[in-house]
């Protein structure tokens, strides 16, 4: 069965150059071209990617990102006319996977499609680490992409979780920001480290009693971080 990619873009023409390229390499695509009705499309029709506009009528990208995070983990590649690092760090802090810059390669917008489908197939079948993972009232469930904390499930973005468990499967060991980035997201992906301490930052927001006084990921100065085992 083929992919399903869903675009949300205003623009007739870069939706379509978009289209044609993705169903050339076999996808099956949807266009979207107003913000409002994401959500409702997303929701009713399963989707194994999106392919998000920043700046769109009625709802901007990154408010959709947000209200999409908080229903699915499917990868989400916002697409914007500018970069800048207020932006990146902006959407990856609401559980954006990537930025694509306008103007684009068409062949780089699929193969960046194809990497991030790749990825996320890989972390939701059987390239766990580990299944379960308990250290003090910490409860990971690989298999169900689920975590939890004294008992009660915590929601996590994509990155988030897949972070969270790299660092608690391997308790102790400092990872610099470099090495967490490159595991996460990828030697090719669109973006620098800071993006590591804003979902770290995310995390501890999530499962920490007191975010100044960790109990779980601590930061290790000049290093990375490491997980407290």
């Amino acid at each position: 069965m083929s992919k399903k990619i869903l675009i949300v873009e205003d623009d007739p023409s870069i939706a379509e150059l978009e289209k044609d390229f993705l169903e050339i390499e076999n996808f099956t695509v949807d266009i979207v071209s107003d913000g409002k009705d994401v959500f409702e499309t997303v929701k009713n029709d399963p989707y194994d990617l999106l392919l998000l506009d920043v700046m769109l009528p009625s709802i901007d990208g990154f408010a959709l990102c947000k209200k999409i995070r908080q229903e699915s983990n499917i990868p989400i590649l916002m697409v914007t006319a500018k970069y800048e690092d207020t932006d990146k760090i902006r959407g990856f802090g609401l559980g954006a996977d990537d930025f694509i810059v306008k103007p684009f390669s068409p062949t780089e917008l699929v193969a960046r499609v194809k990497a991030h489908l790749s990825r996320y197939d890989r972390l939701v079948q059987s390239d766990q680490p580990k299944d379960v993972i308990r250290i003090q009232g910490l409860h990971i469930n690989a298999s169900s992409r689920q975590v939890f904390i004294d008992g009660k499930e915590v929601e996590l973005t994509t990155k988030e979780f897949d972070l969270l468990t790299l660092l608690a499967s391997h308790p102790n060991q400092v990872f610099s920001k470099e090495h967490l980035f490159e595991r996460i997201w990828g030697l090719d992906a669109l973006g620098d480290y800071a993006t590591v301490t804003v979902h770290i930052k995310n995390i501890r927001e999530k499962i920490e009693t007191d975010t100044h006084n960790p109990q779980y990921i601590l930061t290790v100065w000049g290093s990375g971080y490491r997980f407290k085992g």
